[in-house]
């Protein structure tokens, strides 16, 4: 049987799966987030002495080789790569057998408040957002229960730091919101909305919308803002062609959505984002670092090897991109954003002109 939740997270179908998944995250904080700066020091040491620099135009298949000649980047790789398998694999097979059970919840869910849920039949979703990313089973658009997959899966990815939606509490009270009226707000690339939902409690009184391409994440964000009594509504779209009017939003957030989409899209929702603020709008990014930050090598090392090992497939794109620039093209102002207690995040906030 289904066990509850344990405040915000839904807890697997049995103790069993839920001892083994702590163990998996132990082991992920461990051996995953322990070991990598120790990796990094080694790797980096090791560079500067056979490659002569730490620059960040190194050749990087010379700086791969360089890592993978030791045996920690080796033992790390293998751990990073395990621990997700693990995660995703007892995560997916602890619902399984209430499958027909929670889409059903789901589907009841549809008609239900106070919030809505918009979602078009006709709906194409673009083969560049099936990628199972982060090795997460039928990724964000192709598993029935990817909504409640991602919610325990992702529990385990942020080693317990994010079992109340901590983090994304963080990002609703950080996101800076313009100046004047802020009676409308949307997040872009939302999942299942735990950072939706935060921004309803920071502003009561604006209408807030969430945005992702996946149906089954999008049906099951709506689910969760019903059991939870919260007003927000979602929508499956693309955000680089958004069915939203010209300047109908005060602010626009996006967390850590832009490493997930080619380099081409990238710039499409940028420029739509432009198009759906108002003059004076803001639109809060937390994101990957990119090019203009002058990588060392070991973070290089690292977001290339999580292209291929952990189905990051468009990271390297954006990382070695200029975002800045492309986000300067489509017209917006930058300053650098709040800091944010994920140290690897850029966080910027980029104002259309009023």
């Amino acid at each position: 049987m289904l066990r509850g939740n344990d405040g915000l997270t839904p807890r697997t179908s049995t103790l069993a799966d839920e001892s083994y998944l702590d163990f998996v995250e132990s082991f992920r904080m461990i051996a995953g987030y322990g070991v990598y700066p120790k990796v990094a020091a080694v790797g980096d040491k090791l560079v500067e002495e056979q490659l002569g620099s730490l620059d960040p135009d190194l050749d990087l298949g010379a700086v791969n080789d360089v890592f993978n000649s030791t045996a920690i980047a080796k033992t790390w790789q293998r751990v990073m790569r395990t621990h997700q398998e693990m995660n995703w694999r007892r995560v997916r097979d602890s619902f399984a057998p209430f499958e027909a059970q929670i889409l059903q919840e789901m589907e009841d869910a549809k008609t239900a408040g106070p919030g809505k849920i918009v979602i078009d039949p006709d709906f194409v979703t673009p083969d560049y957002a099936r990628e199972e990313i982060h090795l997460m089973p039928g990724g964000y658009t192709d598993h029935p229960l990817a909504g409640l997959i991602y919610h325990y899966g992702t529990k385990v990815f942020y080693t317990g730091m994010n079992d109340q939606d901590e983090v994304h509490v963080e990002l609703a009270q950080t996101m800076t919101p313009p100046e004047g009226k802020c009676e409308k707000i949307l997040d872009i690339g939302c999942s299942i909305g735990q950072a939706t939902m935060q921004l309803k409690d920071r502003f009561p009184d604006a209408e807030i919308w969430g945005l992702e391409v996946g149906e089954p994440m999008v049906k099951y964000a709506h689910y969760l803002a019903t059991q939870r009594n919260i007003d927000v509504n979602f929508i499956q779209a693309l955000a680089e062609d958004m069915p939203f009017e010209d300047g109908e939003f005060d602010a626009v957030l996006a967390y850590i959505i832009f490493h997930e989409v080619p380099v081409p899209v990238i710039s499409g929702i940028v420029e739509d984002v432009f198009r759906v603020l108002r003059p004076g709008g803001t639109f809060s990014v937390f994101e990957f670092p990119s090019a203009s930050q002058n990588l060392p090598p070991s973070q290089r090392f690292m977001i290339d090897y999580d292209s291929k090992n952990n189905c990051e497939p468009y990271s390297p794109g954006f990382v070695y991109a200029d975002f800045h620039k492309i986000l300067k093209d489509a017209g917006f102002t930058i300053e650098k954003g709040p800091t944010n207690s994920n140290p690897f995040l850029q966080t910027l906030v980029c104002t259309k002109p009023a």
